[in-house]
């Protein structure tokens, strides 16, 4: 079978992928809108293996990597699910306390792409932490369809909470400096808007395409900020303007890319929308402002 390529797909796929992945259609629905594009060479079959996720054989660092220690801790959450579960990495070879980061997921817990992130953070050099939202529901659940519908019960602001709690683990933990940066994606992106804005010692906040937190609490940001934006996103990039307007307005510390023919989800390594050069420029750019803005 001829491999499909990025080019080949048509941008409406894409725009329909991001309304099933943010429960705007079922999949019924999805799959009926999808199966009108396979024309020609381009299958069903084919265009569900390119659009959907593919967690098996992406995992860039693996949970059994030798050059980290990786492990799953629970922490308390009280104003948000109590109790929760989350993955903590960290360099085996580390000397001394490092600056921590907490890696917020998509709308749909914990998943394996997530957690590898958290990995790829602990290996650039800091302690990680990433909570699964999930584990007042039992957790990830296995699938990412499942997940979605799991985390559209739980109440965001308590989620919200929980990502704060892991802050407050992480900014207290026995290895850590007490630097903690954030960094999100999707629904995790608009987390850290959220958290820059109610965490009032977050040393840094980096967004992947997340939405804005709320005008009236711009005033309250300290952290400094690196904005990741997908340029065909204009659901999430329709909020920008009047965040950037207020960011100006209040001197707020900012630092804001598009990146040129991307989709949202375009760091997800694990489905069609991914961007290979624009997926590594802004991981480079994600490590060099945590080691920027979380030195002790």
């Amino acid at each position: 079978m001829k491999e499909i390529r990025k080019e080949d797909i048509n941008q409406e796929v894409f725009a329909l992928y991001d309304d099933y992945a943010h429960n705007r259609i079922e999949r019924r629905e999805f799959m009926e809108k999808l199966s009108t594009y396979a024309v020609g060479g381009l299958t069903l079959p084919a265009l569900l293996g390119f659009i959907m996720p593919n967690y098996q054989d992406k995992i860039q660092v693996g949970q059994n990597d030798p050059r980290l220690k990786t492990e799953y801790i629970n922490y308390d959450s009280p104003k948000g699910g109590g109790s929760i579960k989350a993955q903590l990495s960290k360099p085996v070879d580390a000397k001394g306390k490092l600056p921590g980061v907490v890696v917020v997921h998509e709308n749909r817990g914990l998943n394996p792409h997530i957690a590898d992130v958290g990995r790829r953070a602990a290996l650039a050099g800091f302690i990680s932490i990433s909570p699964d939202a999930l584990t007042p529901l039992g957790g990830y659940p296995g699938t990412d369809d499942e997940g979605r519908a799991l985390q559209s019960k739980r109440d965001r602001t308590e989620m919200l909470e929980d990502f704060i709690a892991a802050f407050t683990y992480l900014k207290n933990h026995k290895d850590c400096t007490g630097k903690v940066g954030v960094v999100g994606f999707c629904f995790g992106g608009g987390i850290c808007n959220l958290m820059a804005a109610r965490v009032p010692d977050l040393a840094a906040s980096v967004p992947y395409y997340g939405g804005q937190a709320p005008l009236e609490e711009v005033k309250n940001i300290n952290a400094p900020l690196l904005l990741h934006y997908a340029e065909l996103d204009t659901r999430v990039n329709e909020g920008w303007p009047a965040y950037e307007q207020a960011l100006k307005e209040n001197n707020k510390k900012y630092t804001v890319y598009f990146y040129p023919g991307t989709n949202h989800g375009f760091h997800n390594d694990t489905t069609g929308r991914f961007d290979e050069a624009a997926a590594k420029l802004s991981w480079d750019r994600t490590v060099d402002f945590f080691k920027e803005n979380l030195k002790k």
